[in-house]
């Protein structure tokens, strides 16, 4: 049984109801068959605020609850009633205003709880499982068209709610609104993820299972040239059996969000070209965009402010990100922006020739409800327009809630951008929230985000790294997140140019690169630092143990 509540907007005051039928809705639920669904009808015009159903339940020490974070890089893992999911900088907390915002604004921290012990949230799916048991209670639902759906657990009080994120959304009288329709089964792991994925959800295999190659921003950043691009490009030809992929990423553009004025002191020759001679190699080329992002100082900005999302609270511009020095967000709604966003995938993939987009910063579009559509909806016709402007063309996602995208893009980052220093650096110690570039959380989101790969899409752990400069990673850090990558992930990037890689280093990229067949069968914090991955490759099965903290492990026994 389900203890009820909603919450209704009526001018600027917030009425509850724990009665299902009521002068506002009536809500009804049933649960057969293992499917949990609900609907909700209006009895006259409603703006809702939220919706909750909350049930006992018992969680014993070894109970463990899984989190799926809010988007991409948001940390992701099983955890149990001690647990702590940490909080945004507390400074920036006790700042407040557009400080807060600036650490908590690539996450749910302004409508979501943080930093108590033992409650956790977690989108679209969740499990529960007994620590050392394979066997799960998966809940899952069926899409997030109608509002993210939320799970959430408080185990030191024994609670677990079903939330539905209805903030925002408008409601005409006799409309009819479906809040939940979520699958619960219970399996074996593998047995329950192909059920929910596949029969459940619908989803198809995705079209790529295997991609590796180069990617350039995790050596040059925004740095990057036309020349450097393609010494980098030559370099690869050391590999060049086991590489399928070169992506250029951020720094080719003037300014995010004009995507088709290239920088010609950095890319003379323009990015056609360049696709051209990745073409020659025989690799697919791939680019990256923000597509929703326009920096200040960008010229879409400059001459088309009205494009922007509108803050429906203040009637000002929505800040969307503090990247590039600031950045707004085009909004999906206004026509003449979505034409535009269009145009420019047009050129992009069919007059350059690209053939798969890495597409980041996605979470932007869906910051806060409008227009009467919640957050999820927002997110999931964000999806549509991205997929709608790029046929089939490969899709890389990037910075996006899952639930909107699975099943829809060929592949998608699955944690946060890795650290060029493995124990961190000064942005890490400022605890600013869980999205920044960890090699620590990428470690975390790749071994406990591993479920996803072939089933809602192709797995992106982010790079591993072999070179020996720019960067402060020892050998065996370095051999750890490569196998790490290759076990639990098939798009597999580099931004080293292997030109300077030795004969030993060439082996191990190649090694990683390998398209072999792995399958997890165990993923456990043995302790508060220690994780035991246990998978099987080409049938054998091995087990690699690591500190997460330091990288000392048992790489080389595994290797």
């Amino acid at each position: 049984m389900y203890k009820f509540i909603a919450k209704v907007k009526k001018g600027t005051a917030i009425v509850s109801h724990t009665e299902t039928d009521n002068a506002d809705f009536l809500f009804e639920i049933s649960e057969e068959n293992g499917v949990i669904t609900a609907y909700l009808t209006a009895k006259t015009d409603l703006k809702m605020q939220a919706l909750e159903l909350e049930t006992e339940k018992k969680f014993a020490a070894d109970d463990l609850f899984y989190v799926n974070g809010y988007q991409s890089w948001s940390t992701s893992r099983e955890f149990n009633k001690y647990g702590l999911l940490k909080d945004i900088l507390p400074l920036g907390k006790k700042i407040g205003g557009f400080a807060a915002r600036c650490c908590g604004i690539m996450s749910d921290y302004d409508f979501e709880e943080y930093g108590k012990t033992g409650c956790f949230h977690s989108y679209t799916y969740t499990y529960f499982r007994k620590k050392g048991d394979r066997n799960i209670t998966l809940y899952g639902s069926k899409t997030e068209r109608q509002g993210f759906t939320v799970f959430k657990v408080d185990m030191q009080n024994g609670k677990f709610i079903i939330k539905k994120d209805i903030e925002g959304l408008m409601l005409r009288a006799g409309e009819k609104y479906e809040v939940f329709n979520i699958a619960v089964i219970e399996k074996e792991f593998d047995a329950a993820f192909d059920e929910y994925f596949f029969d459940f959800m619908g989803c198809k295999k995705p079209k790529i299972s295997h991609l590796a190659g180069y990617t350039s921003w995790y050596n040059y950043f925004s740095k990057i040239t036309e020349d450097i691009c393609l010494r980098d490009l030559e370099g690869m030809d050391r590999a060049k059996d086991c590489v399928d992929i070169f992506q250029i990423d951020d720094g080719y553009q003037t300014a995010t969000g004009d995507w088709l004025s290239t920088d010609k002191k950095k890319f003379p020759h323009g990015m056609k070209y360049v696709a051209d001679k990745i073409h020659e190699k025989g690799y697919l080329a791939g680019i990256w965009l923000a597509p929703f992002c326009a920096q200040m100082s960008s010229k879409v900005l400059r001459e088309h402010p009205d494009w922007m999302i509108v803050d429906e609270d203040n009637g000002r511009k929505l800040f969307g990100h503090v990247g590039w020095g600031g950045a707004y967000t085009l909004d999906i709604y206004h026509p003449e922006a979505r034409e535009y966003i269009k145009s420019f995938f047009h050129t992009i993939l069919n007059e350059w020739g690209y053939d798969m987009v890495k597409l980041d910063f996605l979470f932007t579009q869906c910051e806060k409800p409008r227009a009467g559509k919640t957050r999820g909806q927002i997110m999931c016709e964000g999806v549509d327009l991205l997929r709608e402007a790029c046929g089939d063309k490969l899709i890389l996602g990037c910075g996006i809630p899952f639930g909107p995208c699975m099943g829809v893009f060929d592949a998608c980052r699955i944690g946060c951008d890795v650290n060029k220093a493995f124990g961190g650096d000064w942005v890490n110690r400022l605890n600013l929230n869980n999205e920044v570039p960890s090699t620590q959380n990428a470690l975390n989101n790749t071994v406990f985000r591993n479920h996803l790969d072939g089933r809602a899409f192709c797995n992106d752990p982010d790079v591993f790294f072999l070179r020996d400069n720019n960067l402060t990673f020892n050998l065996e850090q370095k051999l750890l997140l490569g196998k790490v990558n290759a076990v639990c992930g098939n798009v597999l990037f580099v931004s080293d140019n292997a030109g300077d890689y030795s004969e030993e280093t060439l082996g191990y990229l190649k090694d990683f690169f390998d398209d072999r067949d792995y399958k997890v069968t165990g993923a456990d914090y043995i302790d508060n630092e220690t994780i035991r991955l246990s998978f099987l490759e080409n049938g054998e099965e091995k087990t690699l143990t690591f500190d997460i903290y330091t990288g000392a492990s048992n790489i080389k026994e595994v290797l």
